[in-house]
């Protein structure tokens, strides 16, 4: 890594599943960085292991040269930067903001020309992968920005990530972000009726994913998911309330096939009940409601 990226401070905003182990790896790496996050708590395992804490966005942005932000959705990161002592509230001249949240690309144009405003630098930069690669730095990194801009900031998103790339301008990681959750999408579907598919046809759906794990179609994704359709549990590592949400900022854009639909239509219809499980509960919804004995 470049020395004089090492010598910068960084900021972390967003201390959730995703942002917790995020920071832990830039602090493994011996970066200055100073954290905040709205439920204090969460801060304490970054304050553990040496890492300084604000109490708002602004004072992140007032102590830092970088400052990433991790969190939900579009109103929580319009909060951040707009809020009381949000980002647009600091003195904020020369800094560079990297935005990894999943969000709209229009809400990235939008924070784009407000940080131009206030004369800083704005990257989005979401991420594929879920919380084991986040532990791991092994995400998938898009970024949009200028050619220069990415080119300093690539040290940086190569400690958490396997790969990064500069997909365009601003607002240009978060499209193919919201085009590669589509693919998620219509894999975490299409697996989860195959398997029920199968059963109603009288295969055991463990036989029958073990003749998916066997094939052309298996991959690390459909592996870790077959195993929780086998177990019927669901722990959350990327949670079905998020990919609704994504679909929905999809349709927002354009979205308008009728695979598109029909996937978009089954997470907002499971997300009340399934929300806070993971991606792949889906099944469960199905089942309940489409594949009733």
């Amino acid at each position: 890594m470049q020395t004089d990226i090492k010598s910068k401070k960084i900021g972390w905003i967003g201390l959730g599943a995703m942002g917790t182990p995020m920071a832990k790896n830039l602090v493994a790496e011996g970066m200055n960085l100073i954290v905040y996050n709205r439920t204090k708590t969460k801060e304490a395992p970054l304050s553990q292991l040496g890492a300084k804490t604000a109490d708002s966005p602004a004072e992140v942005l007032d102590k830092s040269d970088f400052i990433f932000i991790m969190i939900s959705d579009d109103s929580a990161v319009e909060e951040i930067f707009s809020g009381t002592n949000g980002l647009l509230h600091a003195d904020s001249s020369g800094k560079t903001i990297l935005n990894m949240s999943t969000i709209s690309p229009t809400t990235s144009l939008d924070l784009l020309r407000k940080c131009n405003n206030n004369e800083v630098r704005y990257i989005d930069a979401p991420v594929a992968g879920s919380i084991k690669q986040a532990r791991e730095a092994s995400l998938v990194i898009m970024a949009g920005c200028d050619k220069a801009t990415f080119a300093e900031v690539k040290p940086l998103l190569e400690i958490l990530g396997k790969a990064t790339f500069r997909m365009g301008n601003t607002g240009d990681g978060n499209k193919t972000k919201l085009a590669i959750n589509l693919f998620l999408a219509y894999v975490t579907q299409g697996l989860a009726e195959a398997s029920l598919f199968a059963e109603q046809l009288g295969i055991p759906s463990h036989d029958f994913l073990e003749v998916i794990s066997a094939g052309g179609l298996n991959s690390p994704y459909t592996n870790a998911k077959s195993n929780m359709i086998r177990k019927n549990e669901y722990p959350s590592a990327f949670a079905l309330q998020l990919m609704a949400k994504d679909l929905r900022l999809a349709v927002e854009n354009g979205l308008s096939t009728e695979l598109g639909k029909t996937v978009f239509n089954t997470f907002q219809n499971a997300k009340e009940n399934y929300g806070h499980q993971d991606v792949m509960a889906i099944a469960a919804y199905l089942k309940e409601n489409h594949f009733k004995k």
